[in-house]
């Protein structure tokens, strides 16, 4: 298994992993739009903090809304959790409509579908409008029992599909129940068949359309974006009551500037801020890799098990003679379980049920935020006037991020939105119903502050090359420590700078992962993945020089 990987320091400002996703074979990082940093303060009607798709989505619904956008990113664009996912665009939702009911009901569950419909079916239109190529395609997507004919569980997990089909064709998607259904390409020798048809499902590569959006946006004059701009704190300003009055939302960033905006919007996967909307989501790493398969050789279709930590399947195009069998799972919550193990995983669930497949090329992991009702939050932040969050992907971000650009828009413009209720930051029902998850989760989470009594090592010497580790013996406070390739080392507090978990080394992506609410960062330190706002601080001089250095 080939491993595509960079360890320059400055990869942390492109993506968020030492690990290069597949999307980069097509569109390498130096091809994304580039913008300059903020370097003076300034003033603006909206605000848009992330430039994901949840960011560049909204920043495009509201530019062709005529409204003045300034889109902000701590680092590159796309340097998130966008570049690296799988890209499948679907409003079969890995949650099922028959779960979500029980949380939303069946009106809910309706606008759950139709939402995540839309969103799919504009990504199609605006890629068409601005001529964008990125593979968008329509295509089915199946979903299959994990386990092989013949087992009872087999019957049990086609029973559960049957019944989901029957579901969905209720709330109006194109689905249907298949006892025979069979996949092109798959080993008739591991007999999987069976399972629901989604019709009218799609994918795409999300970078080079994200990419098309960008640079359509960079010629409108009501748009302007700066990159390596971290934000640091946001604050509604001012006194606003029965409609007099004014607020306004004040924005700092790393460097000292200040952003003034009418209104704002935190499209950062998860919101930068301590708690709140914090403790009903979940952090979870996922992985991904990319297997080369002879063209024609596999079903263009969108696939899925019904394991619980489900497989997912697509194809990417390679080249010529070969096509990317992109094959993902294996999810578990960040910093709680090794994390190389799952790329092996996935490599040895494909060669068995894909016997034509060839080289693994890419293998890389990204992070999804689940919320307790499996709906995401999108709209004003709770407590706010002026401020709206977009976070909770559920593992559907694509699709999510594109909903949440018309959500936004409309509620800002004073349109009436059917999926406003379900996706409301403030919404209370369904999230009292899930209440005892959402304390366990909670307990769960807070019994990783055990790390403050271990240690990863007991001595740097103990350390390889290429390696971090937490260092919490012998020390004032943990440190977390990375010796790179030429054995020099760099040593940085180990609290993460959100709530004070301890961090832990994570080996695939050379970054060191908060188990606590699952913030990232990477070798140098740099902040990649909230809802940590800031590095972890450097307890060197070694520490601080590459952290200005990755940054620069």
């Amino acid at each position: 298994m080939t491993q595509q990987t960079n360890t320059e320091p400055h990869h942390s400002m492109q993506t968020s992993g030492s690990t290069e996703p597949v999307w980069t074979h097509k569109l390498p990082w130096s091809q994304i739009p580039q913008f300059p940093s903020l370097d003076k303060d300034l003033k603006t009607d909206i605000a848009i903090i992330g430039a994901g798709i949840a960011g560049i989505s909204t920043a495009y619904e509201l530019v062709k809304r005529g409204k003045q956008v300034t889109l902000i990113e701590a680092r590159n664009v796309l340097s998130g959790e966008t570049g690296r996912t799988a890209g499948h665009l679907t409003n079969d939702l890995d949650d099922g409509f028959l779960e979500i009911a029980k949380k939303h009901g069946e009106e809910g569950a309706k606008q759950a579908a139709a939402s995540h419909a839309w969103a799919r079916d504009r990504i199609g239109e605006i890629a068409d409008e601005l001529n964008i190529e990125c593979e968008y395609r329509r295509l089915p997507a199946y979903d299959i029992s994990q386990f092989p004919v013949g087992e009872k569980e087999h019957e049990d997990e086609l029973q559960e599909l049957k019944k989901e089909a029957e579901y969905q064709r209720k709330i109006g998607l194109e689905s249907r129940f298949d006892p025979n259904l069979t996949v092109r390409g798959w080993t008739p020798s591991l007999d999987q068949r069976g399972g629901m048809i989604a019709a009218n499902q799609a994918t795409f590569h999300p970078t080079q359309y994200l990419a098309g959006v960008l640079n359509w946006l960079k010629t409108q004059s009501n748009f302007q974006c700066y990159t390596r701009t971290r934000v640091m704190d946001i604050q509604e300003k001012g006194i606003e009551l029965f409609g007099i009055g004014h607020k306004t939302v004040e924005i700092r960033t790393e460097a000292g500037h200040t952003i003034q905006a009418e209104t704002a919007v935190e499209a950062t996967c998860v919101p930068l801020q301590k708690l709140s909307v914090i403790i009903q989501l979940a952090a979870y790493r996922s992985y991904c890799i990319a297997v080369r398969v002879p063209k024609g050789s596999v079903e263009d279709c969108l696939l899925y098990d019904y394991a619980d930590a489900y497989k997912n399947v697509r194809l990417t195009a390679c080249d010529e003679q070969d096509d990317y069998l992109v094959v993902g799972g294996c999810d578990h919550k960040v910093g709680q379980e090794e994390t190389t193990p799952h790329f092996a995983e996935l490599d040895r669930w494909t060669r068995e049920r894909f016997p034509q497949a060839g080289t693994t090329d890419y293998q890389w992991s990204g992070q999804i935020f689940e919320p307790v009702d499996y709906m995401g939050y999108i709209g004003k932040n709770q407590g706010s006037d002026r401020i709206y969050i977009i976070t909770g992907d559920s593992g559907d971000g694509l699709t999510h991020g594109a909903l949440a650009g018309r959500l936004v828009a409309d509620e800002m413009e004073g349109v009436r939105n059917p999926w406003a209720e379900l996706y409301s930051p403030r919404r209370v029902g369904s999230v009292l119903q899930s209440l005892p998850s959402m304390v366990a989760h909670d307990v769960q989470s807070n019994t990783q502050y055990k790390r403050f009594l271990q240690t990863d090592i007991e001595d740097i010497e103990d350390l390889p090359k290429g390696c971090g580790g937490v260092l919490n013996k012998g020390t004032k406070k943990p440190l977390a420590v990375y010796k790179d390739e030429n054995g020099n080392v760099k040593q940085f507090s180990a609290l993460c700078p959100h709530l004070k978990g301890v961090v832990c080394w994570n080996h695939a992506e050379k970054s060191f992962d908060c188990p606590v609410h699952g913030s990232r960062f990477s070798k140098e330190g740099i902040c990649v993945v909230g809802p940590s706002k800031a590095n972890l601080a450097p307890a060197d001089e070694a520490g601080e020089k590459e952290q200005v250095t990755a940054a620069a």
